[in-house]
């Protein structure tokens, strides 16, 4: 069974600074593209970060400087580091996987909230 489990959230002061994790099963993270996506209170679910099994990375511009998405693949981990932290960016975080061709999946994580308050 496929899992995702993502830590690391909380609250934080504006300002601050946060990294959150998740840990995928072995079978899928090495042909996996990882993504982190959020969801605010009353908004739709958005992207906030991808990288490919590559290392090739994609932002959100609300994050782009800011956030910096990381793989360490020994680990079957991907991180989510996340800088100089705003009162929007409070949501509840959650981790993806999708398959990288041939393979055809998707799976989320239950997600982390992050709080950004003072």
């Amino acid at each position: 069974q496929v899992q995702l489990v993502e830590s690391g959230g909380g609250l934080v002061q504006p300002g601050g600074s946060l990294r959150l994790s998740c840990a995928a099963s072995r079978t899928i993270f090495s042909i996996s593209t990882m993504g982190w996506f959020r969801q605010a209170p009353g908004s739709q679910r958005e992207l906030v970060a991808t990288i490919t099994s590559g290392g090739s990375t994609k932002y959100a511009d609300s994050v782009k400087g800011r956030d910096t998405i990381s793989r360490d693949n020994a680990k079957n981990t991907v991180y989510l580091q996340m800088n100089s932290l705003k009162p929007e960016d409070t949501a509840v975080y959650y981790c993806n996987a999708q398959g990288e061709e041939p393979f055809a999946y998707e799976y989320w994580g239950k997600g982390t909230l992050v709080t950004v308050s003072s």
